[in-house]
């Protein structure tokens, strides 16, 4: 699967923005979906994910409460809505894909900046 994450930008603290996430001429919806996200210097780090039926979501605490995943699979779609913006949720957003029951994320978007300024 073959993925592309859009949407990013600069905004100010505080500010939302929402990321989407497709797979361009096939459907997962038979996958599991997650954001991640890597800062300067710093690991790549798990953010948020949903089931394939988005049944289940699972997220990091420094995102929970603010950020909300969700998908829509009659448009292939899967999207990160990000609410009050923090200078330290800069990085760059990755969106992945997982066959369900599978541990491993094997599918990665080119990933898409999003920048808070303080």
């Amino acid at each position: 699967v073959q993925l592309q994450a859009y949407g990013g930008g600069l905004v100010q603290a505080g500010d939302s923005l929402r990321l989407s996430c497709a797979a361009p001429g096939r459907t997962f919806n038979d996958h599991d979906a997650g954001w991640f996200r890597q800062a300067p210097g710093k690991e790549r780090e798990f953010v948020t994910s949903i089931s394939w039926r988005a049944a289940l979501t699972s997220y990091a605490d420094s995102v929970r409460g603010r950020f909300t995943i969700s998908r829509n699979n009659a448009k292939n779609r899967v999207y990160l809505q990000m609410n009050d913006l923090k200078p330290e949720d800069t990085a760059v957003y990755y969106c992945a894909a997982r066959p369900r029951f599978a541990e491993n994320w094997n599918a990665w978007g080119q990933g898409t900046q999003v920048t808070v300024s303080s």
